[in-house]
């Protein structure tokens, strides 16, 4: 008797399910950093074309992004509702949460408020901040969302290179808000411009995750078909035990939280430090963060393909933790304080950001099983959403009370003490790393195993 397939067995259906959900998270990602470049402009005087926001002020609004998931608890509580409600009901939800968010942050920055405060922050920054933590709590579920179904279509298939090319659209979002925030913004005349086209993206990603229902809707009728128990079914609040209690799914969490640590925060802060310590232009000057993006758009797709067929995911994790770490070293450094240095620098940043990223997420299913994958994507976010909350925080108030350099021609900045409180990061990072891979060794995860099952 011939075998029923599932609607995964098909290549064409699966690589075109992974193309909608990553179209729906590269457009969350344009608007995660869409800020970014902004910060010069942002900060400058009213009378300049500015709003007048202080350096504190920014690193409060960025850090925003995870204050609901992390003080609310609600990434996690969105990982219970992914393993109990399915993707479908949770990606929805997610990505409209996404788009109510911007459209707030949006009548934020395009507002006048004058100078009304509240809690010792301009309204207009507790506002723009209150649509981000409502757009970064939408964005992380969907984050956590789309992870879990490109495990579901391709695990036993190319799960590596399925997730390193979700990485890659993503980035493509990441790197068109780097480049093109700050010349569209001054073209347009106005700072809130590039997140009001923010939000028109957004609304296309959520109704490309409404097309991928249908398909989700046609995976689970197949699996069904095929006599096989559905993957989002028998959770139970008992099984939250498997994830509280496994070693290697804590050090995952934990290079997670730091490695991105000392990326994106970083991202937040590049812009300005490529104008006063690199002496670009600032018109150009979000050209070479942006570079990080473009680059692991080739790279982690490649790194993840590497990995679904020779494995050493822990040793690729490894190598990327000490290439973030020289990273930062050198940008703390007082040398070569010029424009094309500071693009060689990005270059091996974009390709430790590719190595860890592509090896990380697709060995959470080697850990975890299939029906708590969700909320152990959820925790590990969450963990992340700490760092990524609080670390443009620390860094902003550390550029405001350390960094901040006043002279007789203007104000001017000092990179050091932020540069090396990311190098910091990194080595901290190498150290789990190495944990990481003696306890695969001896707990036979298979990290440094393939993913493909010949």
């Amino acid at each position: 008797m011939t075998q029923t397939k599932r609607l995964n067995d098909s290549a064409a259906a699966r690589w075109l399910a992974l193309i909608i959900v990553s179209f729906t998270m590269m457009c969350g990602y344009f608007i995660t950093d869409v800020m970014a470049p902004l910060e010069d402009l942002l900060t400058k005087a009213p009378a300049e074309g500015g709003l007048g926001w202080t350096s504190d002020d920014y690193g409060f609004f960025s850090g925003a992004y995870g204050y609901i998931n992390v003080f609310l608890l609600m990434l996690f509580f969105g990982g219970i509702i992914l393993d109990k409600c399915g993707v479908r009901f949770t990606g929805i939800m997610s990505s409209g949460l996404m788009l109510v968010g911007t459209l707030i942050k949006w009548y934020a920055v395009n507002s006048d408020f004058g100078t009304a405060e509240l809690f010792g922050y301009p309204t207009q920054v507790l506002i723009a901040a209150l649509g981000f933590a409502i757009f970064g709590m939408g964005a992380e579920i969907t984050g956590i969302t789309v992870t879990k179904v490109i495990a579901k279509w391709f695990t036993g298939h190319e799960l590596a290179l399925a997730m390193g090319l979700q990485v890659a659209m993503a980035r493509i979002g990441t790197a068109a808000a780097l480049a093109c925030s700050l010349p569209f913004a001054n073209a347009m005349d106005n700072v809130a411009a590039p997140v009001l086209l923010g939000a028109a993206l957004l609304c296309i990603g959520f109704v490309a995750y409404l097309v991928y229902g249908v398909m989700d809707k046609k995976l689970d009728a197949s699996v069904a078909a095929a006599e096989t128990a559905t993957e989002e079914e028998g959770f139970h609040f008992s099984d939250l035990k498997v994830i509280f209690t496994n070693t290697g799914f804590w050090l995952i969490a934990i290079l997670c939280v730091l490695f991105y640590s000392g990326v994106f925060p970083f991202l937040k802060f590049a812009t300005k430090l490529m104008i006063y310590k690199y002496g670009v232009e600032p018109e150009l000057a979000g050209l070479i963060p942006a570079m990080l993006p473009f680059g692991t758009i080739l790279l982690t797709p490649i790194f993840g393909s590497l990995y679904d067929r020779l494995g050493k995911g822990a040793t690729l994790m490894i190598i990327g933790s000490a290439m973030l770490t020289l990273v930062h070293v050198l940008f703390a450094l007082p040398i070569l304080n010029v424009w094309w240095f500071a693009i060689l620098v990005m270059i091996v940043l974009g390709i430790a950001f590719s190595l860890v990223p592509s090896a990380m997420w697709p060995s959470v299913p080697k850990i975890i099983p299939m029906k708590q994958l969700g909320s152990a994507y959820a925790i590990i976010f969450y963990i992340q959403n700490i760092g990524l909350s609080m670390v443009p925080v620390m860094i902003g108030k550390v550029i405001q009370n350390y960094a901040t350099i006043e002279t007789t021609e203007g104000v001017t900045y000092d990179y050091t003490i932020p540069m090396s409180i990311f190098a910091v990061f990194g080595i901290v990072s190498i150290i789990v790393s190495f944990i990481l891979k003696r306890v695969d060794a001896k707990k036979v995860y298979g990290l440094e195993q393939p993913n493909i099952k010949k």
